[in-house]
């Protein structure tokens, strides 16, 4: 792969990961404060995700992989994607807002598959060539969240804005990127979507354990996404998006250790440790205050790093080496199907529930409860941490 097209690669994933960065973490914020929004209305907001990451591997599967090029095809759903922003940028309404962010999100989803498809591409070694590629991604995540931070626009709708004219450079650039033209000679059936080929891995206990807690985690992840920066910012703590950026930063220095731990420490141990990790970040994350313990905050945040890594990347190698060649493709859709898709769009719809179940309003003034919120995703990772330490059997020690 020469220097130009590594160049073009890396613009894309900065483009993408800042026009998503730029909403996906403030998005709760916003609604709360700007559209005056009830915690069943963020949940819902952000399910909408969920619904798309399902939809997404039809689109792909049955219609962008059989008749167009994958750059092309980019190209389109981000200037329908800047459309639908302009008009989400002049609702006020938050019933509307659902409808808005659904058909962005039907429009983005299906990118997260296009670029890899553009960037696997231009390789003769993937393994070893996209990750460079892809970490520019969560730099770009962090540059564009202390951009927001740094100019206090993350309850604003000016976070939409950013995405909407990121959107519009990202579109325009699509056109640019190596040609990946359609390979699919046929159709992919519903089947392969669903990943049903990788059934077979139920056999074996420790995987089918592993499946159910990958979706229960899932439920936790929703609460963090959904209304960590709203907390942290009722909790006194000043600069939010700055500080969370923390956690992109965390991810990067933990996915460096994988490699390492899993020859030392096996995969049962690391998932283990990952679900730890999830337990004592929403303590924190309930008890911590910006004022007088916001060490606490602070530590919730880093932790990040090593929840996402130790448990949802670990997860997808030991998925991997669990499944072969033949099915390993199947197996890594339909962990993703259940996760985003399921777990996912579970933990969005009852963090809403929650949220709105320990809060107060008197007049227009709203308070929340939050050590009791996020009691409810820490007593989830706890019991999956249980069920993980019971049932599952499997401590292989292998190279990532």
């Amino acid at each position: 792969m020469n220097l130009t097209v590594r160049i073009k690669l890396m613009v894309m994933m900065f483009l993408m990961f800042s026009t998503w960065g730029a909403w996906y973490g403030q998005m709760g914020k916003y609604l709360f404060t700007t559209l005056h929004a009830t915690g069943d209305q963020i949940g819902n907001a952000y399910a909408t995700f969920s619904i798309a990451s399902i939809v997404a591997p039809f689109f792909m599967g049955m219609i962008a992989d059989r008749f167009f090029s994958a750059q092309k095809v980019m190209g389109v759903l981000n200037i329908l994607g800047a459309i639908i922003l302009y008009f989400l940028i002049q609702n006020q309404d938050p019933d509307t807002f659902f409808w808005y962010i659904l058909a962005y999100t039907l429009t983005f989803a299906p990118n997260l598959a296009l670029s890899s498809s553009i960037a696997m591409n231009q390789m003769k070694n993937p393994e070893k060539e996209f990750p460079a590629i892809r970490v520019v991604g969560t730099v770009a995540w962090i540059v564009i969240t202390n951009i927001i931070g740094f100019y206090a626009v993350g309850d604003k709708v000016t976070i939409f804005q950013i995405a909407m004219f990121t959107s519009i450079a990202w579109a325009i650039f699509a056109f640019t990127l190596p040609n990946t033209p359609p390979k699919a000679t046929k159709a992919t059936s519903v089947s392969q979507i669903l990943g049903t080929d990788a059934f077979v891995l139920f056999k074996d206990r420790s995987f089918s354990i592993f499946f159910i807690c990958s979706i229960l985690v899932c439920i936790p992840l929703s609460f963090y996404y959904a209304h960590a920066n709203l907390s942290l910012t009722e909790s006194n703590m000043t600069n939010v998006e700055n500080k969370m950026s923390l956690g992109q930063v965390s991810e990067v220095g933990f996915m460096l250790l994988i490699p390492f731990a899993l020859s030392k420490f096996g995969i049962k141990k690391m998932l283990i440790v990952g679900l730890i990790a999830w337990i004592v970040r929403f303590v924190c994350f309930g008890y911590g205050d910006g004022i007088s313990s916001e060490w606490m905050l602070y530590l919730a945040i880093i932790l990040h790093g090593v929840c996402y890594d130790f448990f949802f990347v670990t997860g997808q190698i030991y998925t991997d080496n669990k499944a072969g060649e033949k099915i390993k493709n199947s197996a890594q859709g339909l962990i993703t199907l259940a996760t985003y898709g399921i777990g996912m769009g579970i933990g969005s719809v009852l963090s809403g529930k929650v949220l709105d179940k320990y809060t107060t309003k008197v007049g227009e003034v709203s308070t929340h409860d939050w050590t009791s919120v996020w009691m409810v995703p820490a007593a989830i990772s706890a019991i999956v941490l249980l069920l993980f330490i019971l049932v599952f059997k499997d401590n292989t020690r292998t190279e990532a």
